[in-house]
């Protein structure tokens, strides 16, 4: 490489990030503008075929026109003698390869949230027609802020399409990725990219790949035609629905999967939405109080204990007919103890009258031999 350090007299090499089958990544300065960038240069043995360069080349510009949060920006790409490089923005973190090594599986929401920005960066580029064709968690760049930024666009693409049969170590870098119809040599699509998201996907959740092999070879058969497995058998704590979108997006055939990855960013957007809900819904939820000693515990949904109140009633007037019997339709058939005590009082008025007339009877009788004695003479 002409100057060693320097290219083109303006990209000054500080120190080598990082190395792939088909680059490798060093941190830079660029004098021009003054500021640190990465700059992936392309190993030798690609560089010597024109069919390549043209479509790296061509890729590349179309790559750096792309401008989305989650997509790593491109600020230029060149060559200087024999060395092609792409100019990039750089990166202040680590990848999410080196993530689940330390980490395993990922918490649910944390996962959920890098899956969806992944999502939005390949879908955006879906929908400027390029497809990644590389896509694994050493190209997945997350920042200080948690910000997904996608990385290597073109470089896979390139060598797809002008070198289809080749089997090479170079396409064989990341063989636990590819989608099946890149294991057959075949141009990858959209669909393929969504392929190796939902292995991404697995990886995240489970804390292993869902294929091993002791070579290309094997993995290759293993994409091709092993059994799909269950992300849910490794991590049973993983909601179902999740564990069957992983499921339909690891499917063998393109046409069985989400065609975009878009399609799958709204259905992991809608699970992540749900079990934020859920999980709020169970904060929220009143707590049991705790019992005393020698007590069960009362459920919080336990219904309160409170006695009834009783009937008061309120029967309508007046209770009596003229004549002191009881008026049964006024009282709409009620027989409350006041009743008996109001007939009562009617029976004791009977009785007060009849003894008031008894007693004039005898003052009468009494009087009877007065009369006859005193006033009869008299006349």
């Amino acid at each position: 490489m002409p100057g060693e350090t320097l290219l083109n007299q303006r990209y000054e090499l500080v120190a080598q990030q990082g190395s792939g089958g088909m680059s490798v990544i060093y941190r830079a300065l660029d004098r021009s503008l003054g500021r640190i960038v990465a700059i992936k240069i392309l190993r030798p043995n690609l560089t010597k075929d024109p069919a390549f360069l043209a479509k790296f080349q061509q890729e590349a510009r179309s790559i750096a026109k792309m401008a989305h949060p989650n997509i790593v920006t491109v600020h230029d790409v060149g060559s200087d003698g024999a060395t092609y490089y792409i100019v990039m923005e750089m990166i202040t973190g680590s990848d999410l390869k080196k993530l689940i090594k330390q980490r395993g599986a990922l918490p649910l929401d944390r996962a959920l949230d890098y899956a969806i920005q992944l999502c939005a960066g390949l879908g955006f580029a879906h929908r400027s027609q390029l497809v990644h064709a590389d896509v694994k968690p050493q190209n997945i760049l997350i920042n200080r802020e948690g910000v997904i930024k996608v990385t290597d666009f073109g470089i896979a693409q390139a060598y797809t399409d002008t070198m289809p049969q080749t089997r090479s170590k170079v396409v064989w870098g990341s063989p636990h990725y590819f989608a099946p119809e890149q294991a057959r040599g075949e141009k990858p699509s959209p669909a393929s990219d969504v392929y190796s998201i939902g292995i991404v996907l697995f990886e995240m959740f489970t804390g292993r790949l869902p294929y091993v092999g002791t070579s290309q070879r094997e993995l290759a058969l293993a994409h091709l035609k092993a059994e799909v497995p269950r992300a849910s058998e490794i991590n049973p704590d993983l909601p179902a629905e999740l564990s069957r979108v992983i499921f339909k997006v690891m499917s063998k055939r393109p046409n069985d999967r989400y065609q975009h990855a878009d399609q799958l960013g709204q259905i992991l957007s809608q699970i992540r939405d749900r079990s934020r809900a859920g999980a709020l819904q169970r904060a929220s939820a009143p707590q049991p109080e705790a019992a005393s000693p020698g007590q069960p515990a009362i459920p919080a949904s336990a219904p309160a204990l409170t006695p009834p109140a009783p009937a008061i009633p309120s029967p309508p007037a007046p209770f009596f007919h003229t004549d002191g019997s009881i008026n049964v339709e006024a009282t709409g058939g009620y027989t409350g103890p006041f009743l008996p005590q109001r007939q009562a009082r009617a029976d004791g008025v009977d009785i007060v009258t009849i003894a008031l007339v008894l007693l004039a009877f005898l003052a009468v009788a009494g009087l009877l031999p007065v009369y006859i004695l005193w006033v009869l003479p008299l006349l």
